[in-house]
């Protein structure tokens, strides 16, 4: 192949050395499965996540964090509360993110559903480190929410409000599920030590950490 081949120039960079390829400037569309599975395994990240916060008695911010709230204070799954606070805040932005995002994180809703109602036959915590908790427990939801919002669908119903923020108004995610999940943390102290609201401050700045990084315009071309 010739270099000066004008077709040769959109595969090497003559600026580096000759086999190094071009980085694309085109989005490179997401194939169905490749979007499926990012939607499982964002579902089983933000799952997992939530089993060792909840292992921690710690909340974290967003849906999350005001299911885990309402599981401690009541006892019932965090799941069923996941579902019932996400519902209300997706249909709120459904006309603006499209059906395909309403019915992709209602998929997803479900399954961190499913996945929490089957966590404690699968994995039984009998001790887990509060600050392990928090920051592993946290980038894992941070994470799981990434993943799922790459391809189009929420980690919950504050998920699908910050997306709509983030593609509307070029809001970044992150400060944005900042200001959010401080409202949360401020919601726990209903029920929290001030032992716990530490720990649920540090996994909070976990997961958000995650999307203030790498969740960005002009971050990612993909869609």
């Amino acid at each position: 192949m010739n270099a000066m081949d004008p077709d040769s120039t959109k595969l090497l960079n003559l600026d580096g050395p000759l086999a190094e390829p071009m980085a694309r400037t085109d989005p490179l569309r997401h194939g169905r499965i490749e979007d499926l599975y990012a939607l499982f395994v964002g579902t089983i990240l933000v799952s997992l996540g939530l089993v060792l916060l909840q292992g921690a008695g710690i909340v974290t911010g967003g849906v999350a964090g005001l299911a885990l709230l309402a599981a401690y204070i009541t006892g019932w799954p965090v799941g069923l509360f996941f579902v019932a606070l996400t519902l209300p805040m997706l249909a709120l932005t459904a006309r603006a993110m499209g059906r395909g995002f309403v019915v992709k994180t209602s998929l997803v809703v479900l399954g961190i559903l499913l996945f929490t109602l089957l966590a404690p036959r699968a994995i039984r915590i009998t001790s887990i480190d509060p600050a392990f908790a928090a920051i592993v427990g946290g980038s894992i939801v941070g994470m799981g929410a990434l993943a799922l919002a790459r391809h189009g669908a929420g980690a919950g119903g504050t998920g699908a409000i910050i997306l709509w923020l983030y593609r509307e108004r070029g809001w970044n995610a992150g400060r944005t599920q900042m200001a959010l999940d401080g409202f949360v943390l401020l919601l726990s102290l209903v029920k929290m030590s001030a032992v716990q609201f530490a720990w649920s401050l540090l996994s909070v700045v976990f997961m958000a950490g995650v999307l203030w990084m790498w969740h960005r315009p002009g971050r990612y071309t993909g869609y």
